[in-house]
């Protein structure tokens, strides 16, 4: 979401509202799919989009900050979410990184919870900071485990870590109290990051060099005008993160679902591409559309593509 406007700063009201409006009026786009399931061994990667993804992981089906709903109070979805709930295997663990409305979704929880018991699942476990759970107490999820940073709790054979990240946490402008971070999940060799919303800082090296992530999932959009650089990163910023956090794979997110800020919807994923090739790491940045699944087997390589 936007940095939080403060009475100093009151001439961004006249933003906030052009990029309201000018969403209510553009044409929804996109499709939906379902997501291919992946083999026991095997870690599958479905985008559906701006930061929401499902992972399936060590057995496990976790998804990470799902939205899936058309509109946030008054801010409108510009592209459909790439896989429906009701297409979503049973669902054993939500991830929710920080109370933003754009990550947090109270309605797509509840339909998410009851899709699972329709299953014949029971509730999925929650995993949120410190400061989220009133939050989500009351939705039905099976347990509301709640995390500070490098926090571990673990789902069956995988071991979640929460991990720091340079944001903020609140969901109305004065409950400050809240926690905000992201996860590295882990399984035998595999190891996914998921950072939240952040801007760059010295953490993803401390991550790295902590944690061994080999797949991150990094956010690309929302950094123009250049203060909101300080808690989301530009694509070069992302590209830096990744580079420090020593990860083998990034896949962008956070870019392209809601207009959060002046550039073009269209602007993040060329302008990472540009940069990765300068770079030379090209080969090493993973772009998803919204529903396509990549499935990566046991000895890390990239096997399998659905669109």
């Amino acid at each position: 979401m936007p940095p939080r406007l403060s009475r100093r700063s009151s001439p961004n009201l006249k933003f906030v509202f052009d990029i309201i409006t000018q969403s209510a009026f553009e044409p929804m786009q996109g499709t939906h799919q379902k997501p291919m399931l992946a083999a026991p061994g095997e870690l599958a990667v479905t985008f559906i989009g701006h930061s929401s993804f499902l992972l399936q992981m060590g057995g496990l089906n976790v998804l990470l900050d799902p939205v899936f709903a058309k509109w946030l109070v008054v801010m409108r979805r510009l592209r459909r979410p790439g896989v429906r709930i009701q297409d979503l295997p049973p669902i054993d663990a939500v991830l929710l990184t920080h109370a933003h409305m754009d990550h947090l979704n109270l309605p797509s929880l509840r339909r998410i919870i009851w899709h699972s018991r329709r299953l014949g699942a029971r509730g999925p476990i929650a995993l949120v900071p410190e400061g989220v759970e009133d939050l989500v107490n009351t939705l039905g999820f099976s347990q509301v485990v709640t995390l500070r940073w490098w926090g571990k709790a673990s789902l069956g054979p995988v071991e979640v870590t929460m991990t720091p990240a340079q944001h903020w946490g609140a969901r109305m402008m004065r409950d400050t109290h809240r926690g905000f971070g992201g996860y590295v999940l882990s399984c035998g060799r595999q190891s996914v990051y998921h950072s939240g919303d952040t801007g760059y800082f010295a953490g993803f090296r401390e991550i790295g060099q902590r944690l061994h992530p080999e797949l991150a999932l990094l956010p690309i959009g929302a950094y123009n005008p250049d203060g909101f650089r300080r808690v989301h990163t530009s694509p070069e910023d992302a590209l830096r993160g990744f580079l420090d956090l020593g990860a083998q794979k990034m896949v962008p997110m956070h870019y392209g679902t809601f207009r959060l800020s002046q550039e073009p919807m269209d602007e993040p994923l060329p302008r990472l591409i540009q940069a990765a090739e300068r770079a030379g790491v090209i080969d090493r940045i993973v772009p998803l559309s919204e529903g396509e699944t990549k499935i990566f087997s046991r000895s890390r390589v990239l096997e399998k593509t659905a669109r």
